[in-house]
């Protein structure tokens, strides 16, 4: 036999091995109703890539969620593949993603805070009675650090935030159906202007004043990036305008580091002061454009800076660049300078491996100026009174002044503004009037959920940048808790690495995995003190950003200061 005759002749099926026409193309199909109402939600918004996440707010703002037919709309619109436009609005925890065989979400949901501060005041049992006085009526979640820990426990009904909260403040509210944002006083640009605000940032515009003079003056005042990092401000703007051009500026205001609350604070009362201190920033570094990006628990203070932007800009005093706010979605990792250049970018919050440095590689592949709202707002008087004014104070060795977000077991929490250096027993009895009543003063925070805990023994260090890391802590962002003999630091640890499991962006697995798996090590009755250290030495030393290096901080805290409390 040949080889052609010992081949099996193969018999074909009708019509197999043609390929049959479409009848749809591929992927999800856009419903037009759907499609009809993202155009008219967008309009004549720009549908460049950078806008996602403003554009999914605007579905969000309109509809309470995100449904299939409008992820798939705004694809469609954009341009984008709808699995980029579906990874981004499932990354932020404030993009409510609702699939088509789910339950329609009911028109209102409440927050209820669950960060350290208002789980002491008692954050869990108000949720708890919310849920069972609502039932399915109402949606009601827990929610990470709101911002408002000297309030707590704090909560949101839809937009407007109540705290202290009670069943009965949250309950009036929701009767009244006002759930927007509730408006507050605050010091407008007419009064800035009264007390010769605006006058420094128009002698720069004017020539008066010279871009290296400012720098210098900068430098010589010593104040450190006040978001936490602590890197010298008049440092930074140097090495940013040595940079090539076109220069851009970022504005972080994302302070979601559980227990921070000063940027709000300032923000809420004097809001040009900050305004002014960044536009001289800019002006120093030639930065063409400026985004202001602004966590989204912050509703009111976006309708304060919207209106009080448009009166500035009307006034000429942005004339040298170009403002532009971007809201953020819920992610505390956002608030890491690389990760919010990728969220104003409208993509996930992810950081960015190192180096490049942002100050070469930032905004859009352009050399970028990245400041905090607190290290802004101190512009104005630097400059003005001199470097002096600023340099010369300090206690223990501290440098400058220091706005202290303190909360927990005190008589008068709130914003307190301090000589850098001062211990937190003088913190305690000379700006918080003493321990709350009942309360004997054991522990604390010195820099937020990523800082560590101190007994009360170490209660005599100061808190600086650079004092506290001998003891496995930090300042950070001077986000100061106080605990007291009420608190089991077990629990306390607990709760923050909670936190860190929740907000961690997943992109690295010693990050991703090792604050899940701490988790359930910290659950069990008894802890494996071997392991926790093993695998928290893993995430410090193995983790791409600073969430995965510090989120075991608090865990070694309290194996070395409080081994009492583990057993």
């Amino acid at each position: 036999m040949t080889e052609a005759a010992s081949t099996p002749t193969k018999r074909r099926h009708p019509g197999k091995g043609r390929r049959r026409a479409r009848s749809t193309p591929k992927g999800r199909q856009i419903d037009h109703a759907a499609l009809e109402t993202v155009q008219a939600l967008l309009g004549d918004r720009p549908r460049d890539r950078d806008l996602l996440i403003e554009h999914l707010h605007l579905i969000q703002d309109a509809h309470h969620c995100l449904s299939a037919p409008h992820l798939v709309a705004l694809a469609h619109e954009m341009r984008l593949p709808l699995s980029e436009v579906y990874e981004v609005a499932s990354f932020y925890a404030h993009f409510d993603i609702v699939k088509e065989d789910d339950p329609a979400l009911p028109a209102l949901t409440i927050r209820v805070c669950d960060s350290l501060s208002c789980a002491l005041a008692g954050g869990q049992k108000l949720r708890s009675d919310l849920i069972a006085k609502y039932g399915g009526d109402v949606r009601v979640l827990p929610a990470p650090c709101m911002g408002r820990c000297e309030a707590a426990p704090a909560a949101e009904v839809g937009h407007r935030h109540v705290g202290p909260a009670t069943i009965e403040a949250v309950d009036a509210v929701v009767q009244s159906g006002d759930t927007s944002p509730k408006p507050i006083d605050y010091k407008g640009l007419e009064a800035y202007h009264a007390g010769g605000g605006y006058a420094l940032l128009k002698a720069c515009l004017a020539g008066e004043k010279s871009a290296d003079d400012v720098i210098a003056v900068m430098e010589e005042s010593s104040l450190r990036g006040l978001g936490g990092a602590g890197f010298p401000t008049g440092r930074k703007w140097g090495l940013v305008r040595a940079e090539a051009k076109p220069r851009y500026m970022a504005v972080n205001a994302d302070e979601g580091e559980p227990g921070t609350f000063k940027d709000r604070t300032y923000l809420e009362q004097d809001p040009h002061r900050f305004l002014e201190g960044m536009l001289v920033a800019a002006w120093a570094v030639e930065a063409e454009r400026i985004y202001i990006y602004l966590r989204d628990e912050y509703p009111h203070i976006r309708e304060i800076l919207q209106a009080e932007l448009t009166k500035l800009k009307s006034d000429g005093l942005a004339s040298h660049t170009d403002i532009i706010m971007r809201r953020g979605a819920g992610a505390y990792i956002c608030g890491e300078e690389s990760a919010m250049i990728e969220s104003i970018e409208g993509k996930r919050g992810l950081p960015r491996h190192r180096p490049p440095y942002v100050a070469q590689v930032g905004l859009f592949d352009r050399p970028t100026l990245v400041n905090n709202v607190e290290t802004l707002f101190w512009v104005r008087d630097i400059i003005e009174k001199g470097a002096a004014w600023f340099s010369s104070e300090g206690r223990n060795g501290g440098v400058g002044m220091r706005s202290f977000s303190v909360s927990g077991r005190v008589r008068d929490p709130g914003v307190k503004f301090a000589p850098a250096g001062i211990t937190v027993r003088e913190l305690i009895d000379e700006y918080c009037g003493g321990m709350a009543d009942g309360h004997e003063f054991k522990g604390y925070l010195p820099g937020g959920a990523s800082g560590g805990i101190l007994p009360a023994s170490k209660g005599d260090l100061p808190l600086e940048f650079g004092k506290l890391e001998e003891f496995g802590c930090f300042v950070g962002s001077h986000a100061v808790v106080i605990l007291s003999n009420h608190d089991n630091m077990r629990d306390v640890a607990l709760n923050l690495m909670r936190f860190f499991e929740d907000e961690s962006c997943g992109q690295c697995t010693p990050c991703r995995v090792g604050t899940e798996k701490a988790v359930k090590l910290m659950e069990q009755p008894n802890w494996d003190t071997g392991l926790l250290e093993e695998l928290g030495n893993a995430m410090a030393d193995a983790s791409i950003c600073g969430l995965g290096q510090a989120a075991a901080n608090p865990v070694f805290s309290v194996l070395r200061h409080f081994p009492e409390d583990v057993t």
